[in-house]
């Protein structure tokens, strides 16, 4: 399809010597790259250096806007292989200035004692958010331009979000959130890539949850946002290329800055991962 974007192109590194890999920025457009496709990327440089073992955490921070016009190296450090656990720190670098450095552990698969999650919460189901249902919404002539992309063909990432009254100014108190999230494309049967595609897809709608307390939205141009840094944990095996729920809040923000965490769960209402992640969020003057 003409414009469309392959995840599992923006996620194929180029390897260029031992522990060093090149990623390319296919979204243009873009005034920065998107702060999903770097950690996803690293994850995918980290990944490559383990054998045998999935991730089951990263922690991240982001530290300063990537150019999308520059292919973007990614060096990997071996930190440590253990009898269960590997640790790979991974830093992204442009022009010879880091712009992320991210901490990936791998745990080697085991039996454990205890088995316990939280229960998904409600939420209408992913077929009855299509583009076709959002048209015949009473607001959908005042939502966003941006909003409206969500549902183009094409996109790496498709984006159902349940409460779209947010995007026209609804306030919502509490400020829980909830999107459908899913890759566009099939991906091959490796639960590595699966985990590097979810956590490439992570980043996109988090800060919402926030502007969501205030009846504001991160597309207001007297709003200035940046993820100041980012956690994952993988919990269960998933599918990226199934319909999973990212459920969302924003439990505190104070002096510019805010906090946000997630959990990601399958349709059939399993937790497969766990986000937190920190913003500046400022009005500008």
């Amino acid at each position: 399809m003409k414009g469309s974007i392959d995840l599992f192109a923006i996620l194929d590194l180029e390897p260029i010597d031992v522990n060093l890999f090149r990623g390319h920025n296919l979204e243009a457009g873009r005034q920065r790259v998107f702060g999903g496709q770097v950690i996803g990327q690293a994850m995918v440089a980290a990944c490559r250096t383990v054998e045998g073992r999935l991730p089951h955490s990263l922690h991240c921070y982001f530290i300063q806007p990537g150019d999308p016009r520059v292919p973007i190296i990614y060096e990997v450090r071996r930190m440590r292989d253990g009898k269960s656990y590997s640790t790979r720190g991974v830093t992204a670098m442009q022009g010879g200035n880091a712009i992320l450095s991210l901490i990936v552990s791998f745990h080697a698969e085991e039996q454990g004692a205890f088995d316990h999650q939280d229960k998904m919460p409600e939420a209408p189901p992913p077929e009855t958010l299509s583009a076709e249902e959002l048209s015949k919404h009473p607001m959908f002539p005042r939502m966003p331009e941006i909003i409206r992309r969500y549902y183009e063909p094409g996109r790496p990432i498709e984006l159902r979000p349940v409460e779209v009254g947010r995007y026209v100014g609804e306030k919502i108190d509490h400020g829980r959130l909830h999107i459908w999230i899913k890759t566009a494309a099939k991906l091959p049967d490796d639960p590595a890539l699966h985990m590097c595609a979810l956590a490439y897809a992570s980043d996109f709608p988090l800060l919402d949850a926030l502007m969501a307390r205030y009846g504001r939205t991160l597309f207001d141009e007297r709003i200035m946002w940046a993820s100041l840094d980012h956690a994952m944990w993988f919990h269960r095996k998933f599918r990226a290329d199934d319909w999973l729920l990212y459920a969302q809040d924003s439990p505190s923000a104070q002096r510019g800055r805010g906090f946000t965490r997630g959990m990601i769960f399958t349709g059939s209402g399993t937790l497969v991962a766990s986000i937190a992640q920190e913003g500046s969020v400022r009005e500008r003057r």
